[in-house]
């Protein structure tokens, strides 16, 4: 086997502009298979994309034992990543799952020991962990450039639009899940430690009805061994953007755009008094998460970003509705990672221009 074919599971949003015009340039992957609750949207993208089977969702036991997969890449609502995930597993077929993991914790232990039982790779999509600009910054941190690292601080946010499908609970949605995410998984593995303490609170403008089912925004603090803490701002309500910094003891990293896809990344670290910035090009995320997994496949390695990674992000995250709900600081404990994205895992695909959006 040369080339991992997989499975695209939901056929949405993020499966049409990203993931499935990323796969043709990695060289190491393919899309064989959609499956989709949407048979007439499913087969336009299938005709666009030349992707040879398409099923449905309640044909997807089918489709894992029919021998045209051997990943699948699950795009779905975050209540069914834990379903489908396993029963992948139990099929003998790997699984790349969208953030978060799962919705409980006890999902994502089921998931791992799935996979664990078995032999098959179970990985979270945690894009950003081969992508150049993120590596760079947390390798400036790791050869000590800013000395000691005391404060992360974060801001992502971006206006939702009433009836945007990221207003709804029903599947644990909301700014935090959604976004917030992002900024818990960049200060856990800048600061290469898992926090201890989560102080939270939640806001939404009075008034808003977009906000009639899940929060504006949340806010957090949690603080890191060392006595460190990191803050971080999850809207849905303000202006766009997305950074964050790094303040160490004797110089700070900002990066923007620090997490969306579609923008190009920039670092810039100050320190004593000087200010040097480094803009990179605008890579294809997926093309090196799915190269990245792929390759990780093939060689029978455990990916980085593996199922207790995004574990640790869906317990943080629960804590901090703790803390927010019931005003009360968060005890948390988890363990050490065995280890943190580093400068091999790069990849550097130019964006794929080829997509169909229905």
């Amino acid at each position: 086997m040369n080339k991992v074919r997989y499975a695209v599971v939901g056929t949405g949003w993020i499966s049409q502009i990203a993931f499935l015009p990323s796969i043709a340039q990695t060289g190491n992957s393919e899309v064989t298979a959609l499956v989709s609750g949407n048979r007439a949207n499913a087969e336009k993208l299938a005709s666009f994309h030349g992707i040879p089977h398409v099923y449905s969702y309640a044909q997807y036991d089918e489709m894992l034992k029919s021998g045209h997969v051997d990943a699948v890449y699950i795009a779905l609502p975050n209540s069914m990543h834990a379903d489908y995930a396993i029963r992948a597993a139990r099929a003998g077929v790997h699984a790349l799952v969208e953030k978060p993991l799962a919705v409980t914790v006890a999902e994502c232990e089921a998931m791992i020991a799935a996979a664990d039982t078995a032999g098959v790779q179970l990985m979270t999509a945690y894009r950003l962990h081969s992508e150049p600009g993120t590596l760079e910054a947390i390798d400036m941190i790791r050869r000590g450039e800013i000395g000691e690292p005391r404060i992360f601080n974060s801001t992502f946010s971006f206006p939702v639009a009433a009836g945007n499908h990221r207003l709804k609970a029903e599947h644990w949605g909301g700014p935090l899940q959604d976004i917030g995410v992002y900024c818990i998984n960049a200060m856990r593995h800048l600061f290469q430690a898992e926090p201890t303490e989560i102080i939270a609170a939640i806001a939404a403008r009075p008034g808003d009805a977009r906000f009639s089912e899940v929060e504006e925004m949340v806010s957090a603090t949690l603080r890191f061994p060392g006595e460190r803490l990191a803050h971080f701002i999850a809207s849905f309500g303000g202006d766009d953007i997305d950074q964050y910094r790094v303040v160490g003891t004797t110089g700070q990293i900002e990066v923007h755009s620090g997490y969306r896809f579609d923008r190009p990344i920039t670092v810039r670290l100050t320190k004593g008094g000087e200010t040097v910035e480094k803009a990179f090009p605008q890579y294809d995320h997926f093309s090196g998460q799915a190269h990245y997994f792929s390759e990780c496949i093939l060689k029978g390695v455990r990916p980085e970003p593996d199922g207790g990674d995004g574990l640790a992000d869906v317990a943080i995250m629960r804590a901090i509705e703790e803390a927010a709900k019931t005003g009360q600081a968060q005890k948390i404990s988890l363990p050490a990672r065995p280890s943190h994205p580093v400068k091999d895992m790069a990849r550097s695909f130019p964006m794929a221009e080829k997509r169909l959006m229905l």
